[in-house]
């Protein structure tokens, strides 16, 4: 007989720690208790011994997607903000450099370069990019408003907010990755192992303290702020995830694997030209490559992540090795593989669309958002060039840009023989980065249709247009469908 329906019950759970509130939901898959009597018996019991029991010796890893966590990295570099993100199930928001002014923020310093005659050198190149930020802000301020004079519609208020925020458009292209900002993220505990456990097998050293740090603050009382402010006697004491934070480690696959591939592409493709940017020819922004044979998509997704070669170009070389180089290239990416480790994201493959994507940090961090697709980004570079943003060209300003630019990537190149830490962190958002995206239909026809807004940034803009006309060209009768908003129609006071 069925239950009688007046006993249906939906409960909404307070807040607890999430290691708890995590040990409480798998109990309750695991028994015919209620709610309450797993709360209960979870309260009376030790959740440290469950842990190491169910997740570390049984390997029960979905348990801990029951317990989430915020937290807040204040101060870090953008490139660590960029890293920190990378996480495919991952929910946060980083400090907006379309949105707010970042003239009078300050920069990350590697320790390397700490009393070192190079830090003069690599603070000069910020110092430089910064006095040109300060310099064209308000001077863009006076060109949008001559040239999008307030509509009797519009509050001032409203109005000066809006025009500000364009040209914070455009002065964030001299933004540089050592720029130091926000970040807040909502993770499971699951998702949090892992960060902890990739910061710590990284090979920058801010990461890596940026782990420490996490590690520290997990096996810590969390602050309760909210719970103070609405008068509660006492706050949540208890720490957040201590025994997660006491068992992650760097990993020795995560930590070599990257490195390895990256003197294996530079053996493998010697003599491909592929190392030489002047044998590539023109590059696109956008091109949707064609369908290949899948185990010539791991292996040309193994060289591109350790090259700066476009991927059609990669493909090409790839097509014309032997079973035996394949397998050589597909080895390198496994074989420091433990037995409980993931393979790095770019055996991720199969998937029907793959864009490879020419275009400036700033632009590509909007779009690096987007985590219904796998996305392989090469490392950050000068070789690429950089994008002049076209208010800049309009207002007869592009030449004061285009001469810090120039000065910069000279600087950079002088800088990167002393410091590649260093040279790495002075690279402003204008510089373009490739980054390929693998993705279905239905995460296309969204980014399409989302990014190609007039309420976006022309550059993600103009990317996700073209992604919609690549894809009408090649299958018109899935591209002509997608909604996308051509970057010719603009609209500068809508946001």
């Amino acid at each position: 007989m069925s239950q009688d329906q007046s006993s249906r019950r939906v409960i909404a759970v307070a807040p607890m720690p999430p290691e708890k509130s995590a040990y409480a939901l798998a109990r309750y898959s695991r028994s015919p208790d209620s709610i309450e009597s797993s709360i209960k018996w979870v309260h009376g019991h030790s959740s440290e011994k469950f842990w190491d029991q169910f997740y570390f010796d049984y390997g029960h890893a979905s348990i801990a997607d029951l317990g989430h966590v915020i937290i807040c990295f204040e101060n870090i570099s953008e490139l660590a903000a960029i890293r920190l993100e990378d996480e495919p199930l991952w929910d946060g928001q980083a400090k907006s450099s379309r949105y707010q002014n970042f003239a009078s923020g300050s920069w990350y310093i590697p320790d390397s370069l700490r009393g070192s005659e190079t830090e003069g050198t690599y603070e000069g190149i910020l110092r430089s990019l910064s006095e040109v930020y300060r310099l064209l802000h308000p001077q863009l301020i006076q060109f949008l408003t001559e040239r999008e004079p307030c509509p009797e519609s519009m509050k001032p208020a409203d109005y000066q907010r809006t025009i500000a925020a364009r040209a914070f458009d455009v002065t964030r292209y001299l933004l540089p990755l050592a720029a130091k900002t926000n970040v807040g993220q909502v993770v499971s505990i699951r998702t949090l192992e892992k960060q902890i456990t990739r910061l710590l097998s990284s090979q920058l050293p801010e990461l890596r303290l940026i782990a420490d740090d996490l590690r520290d603050a997990c096996q810590r009382a969390p602050m309760n702020l909210w719970g103070e402010l609405s008068g509660q006697a006492a706050g949540m004491t208890e720490p957040m995830a201590p025994t997660l934070a006491r068992h992650a480690k760097p990993n020795e696959y995560q930590a070599s694997v990257y490195q390895e591939l990256g003197r294996y592409a530079k053996e493998a493709l010697k003599g491909t030209g592929l190392d030489q940017p002047s044998t590539w020819g023109e590059q696109e922004s956008v091109e949707l490559i064609e369908g290949h044979d899948p185990i010539d998509e791991i292996v040309t997704t193994l060289l591109y992540r350790a090259s700066h070669a476009p991927y059609r170009k990669i493909l090409a070389v790839v097509r014309d090795w032997s079973d035996k180089q394949k397998q050589d290239a597909i080895d390198v990416g496994m074989n420091q593989r433990g037995p409980y480790d993931e393979l790095i994201k770019e055996f991720r493959s199969g998937y029907a669309f793959t864009f490879d994507i020419l275009m400036d940090i700033g632009g590509w961090r909007d779009m690096h958002r987007h985590r219904r697709c796998q996305q392989i980004q090469q490392n950050f570079t000068t070789i690429h060039g950089y994008d002049v943003p076209p208010p800049l060209v309009q207002a007869g300003l592009d030449s004061e840009y285009r001469q810090a630019m120039d000065a910069v990537r000279s600087d950079i190149e002088q800088l990167k023989k002393a410091s590649a830490e260093g040279s790495l962190y002075a690279i402003p958002f204008g510089f373009k980065v490739r980054c390929l995206f693998k993705m279905d239909y239905a995460e296309a026809e969204y980014i399409a249709k989302l990014r190609s807004g007039v309420k976006g940034h022309w550059s993600y803009r103009t990317i996700a247009w073209l992604m919609k006309q690549k894809l009408a060209a090649r299958y018109p009768m899935l591209g002509n469908r997608i909604q996308a908003t051509s970057p010719d129609i603009e609209d500068t006071l809508t946001r």
